[in-house]
């Protein structure tokens, strides 16, 4: 069965193709970082606008990479959400419209889902049951995976999510949209004696996370230089700031780890690509003798594979959550504990 995936639920629009037995055959991807850098963040009009005029292109670009027909479409997967409304009814109705247009069947798809699940696509996937860390833009839970479908929250954050305290804070030091990279690759250039910020309900006995704090030690810290930040002092923050945020991200999964008894660790969001992270990770992985597993990095942020994927995954496991209604709803606030089982 080859599986159609279409994601628009923020700032990136992602087609691919999925064959349940070959794996992953084509995908495009478009990010409208460029876009969206003069104003400093998402604007989700603009952002809107743009998936309009770029998932039919790169349906086609997607096409001609597998060497494939429309036709030979067997379902349509879409992000049904969470996300942004107006960026995922794009998405939806581009869906719902090639599929009437085909007479193919339809599946939504839970946008973490597609997160969760994209380590899988890599050479070395782990195997069920696993702990996961979703860390992105708006979100940062812990999670037991059992299955597809079968997912069970054990913490969350409680108001900032990593990826948020990530950008929020770039923007205090003058960094450009996005800040997570950026922030990231200035903090190698820190010294990390200048600034012990706090670490957030490192000590909380659960699994839930805050960063909002975080943010606004930062904030304190900047304020406190009597001239303009000089780049080294930009550098210096930030390695205060990345250093914290990797610690208490580390210290709570090993924790979860410890009360589930589970042996396998997967990354996933947008953050799982971060350098400092993965190295904290592997570093603990070896002492613990866990195993960790992420996405590859063109999977991390936000893409059609992992959605064409999560569809096939889905659609192999029982058929019949496919559906030939064509008329079409979104759920820009989803949590993924309520996505059933396949």
């Amino acid at each position: 069965m080859i599986v159609l995936g279409i994601e628009s639920s923020c700032d990136e629009t992602g087609i691919a193709l999925v064959d349940t037995e070959a794996g992953l055959l084509s995908h495009a991807l478009h990010s409208q970082i460029a876009m969206h850098q003069e104003y400093g963040g998402v604007v989700p009009e603009l952002a809107s606008r743009d998936h309009v005029r770029r998932a039919l292109p790169l349906l086609e670009e997607a096409l001609e990479r597998a060497q494939l027909d429309k036709s030979q479409i067997d379902a349509i997967a879409y992000t049904q959400g969470p996300g942004l409304a107006g960026a995922l009814l794009v998405g939806a109705s581009v869906a719902c419209g090639l599929g009437l247009a085909l007479r193919k069947p339809m599946i939504g798809i839970h946008h973490l889902e597609g997160h969760l699940l994209s380590p899988l696509l890599a050479s070395n996937p782990p195997e069920f049951p696993f702990l996961a860390l979703l860390v992105s833009g708006g979100h940062t839970q812990l999670m037991r995976v059992d299955g597809v479908g079968r997912y069970q929250l054990l913490g969350e954050t409680l108001d900032d999510a990593a990826g948020e305290a990530f950008d929020k804070s770039a923007k205090l030091l003058g960094l450009d949209y996005p800040g997570g990279p950026a922030i990231s690759r200035l903090a190698t250039l820190g010294d990390p004696q200048i600034h012990q910020f706090p670490r957030p309900m490192l000590h909380s006995k659960d699994f839930n996370f805050s960063f909002s704090g975080l943010k606004t030690a930062v904030l304190t810290a900047v304020k406190k230089y009597p001239h303009d930040l000089s780049e080294q002092d930009k550098a210096n923050v930030a390695r205060g700031f990345v250093d914290a945020i990797i610690d208490v991200l580390l210290a709570k999964c090993l924790s979860a780890l410890k009360h589930t008894g589970l042996k396998r660790l997967v990354i996933a969001g947008g953050v799982g690509a971060n350098t400092q992270l993965r190295t904290a990770l592997n570093s603990a992985a070896l002492k613990r003798r866990f195993q960790v597993y992420y996405p590859e990095l063109e999977f991390c942020t936000d893409n059609g594979a992992m959605i064409a994927f999560a569809g096939a995954l889905r659609l192999k496991a029982n058929p019949q959550l496919a559906t030939y209604q064509y008329s079409f709803n979104v759920k820009p606030r989803w949590p993924l504990d309520e996505l059933g089982a396949a």
